[in-house]
């Protein structure tokens, strides 16, 4: 599927280095060919409260555009970027 051609949204995807979901999250987006960046939150303490502030406990977390995304919620994340 190729992504909407109007204007992507802004997309932080915010991992760990084991989290296998976060692998999965990579890859989907990837595969969409949709522009990411990735925020290790072992390695950013302010980004991993900026997801528990926002209800997050665990990984992945996306932020689309606005939009906070809680662990891999596959027809969400599909639905902000208009798959």
């Amino acid at each position: 599927m190729q992504p909407n051609p109007k204007k992507q949204k802004k997309v932080v995807l915010f991992t760990t280095p084991t989290c296998k979901w976060c692998t999965t999250a990579k890859k989907h987006l990837r595969d969409n060919g949709i522009k990411f960046k990735t925020i290790d939150i072992t390695k950013d303490q302010k980004a991993a409260k900026d997801c528990q502030k926002h209800g997050c406990r665990g990984v992945p977390v996306y932020l689309i555009g606005t939009q906070w995304v809680c662990g891999f919620d596959y027809e969400k994340v599909e639905k902000l970027l208009n798959l």
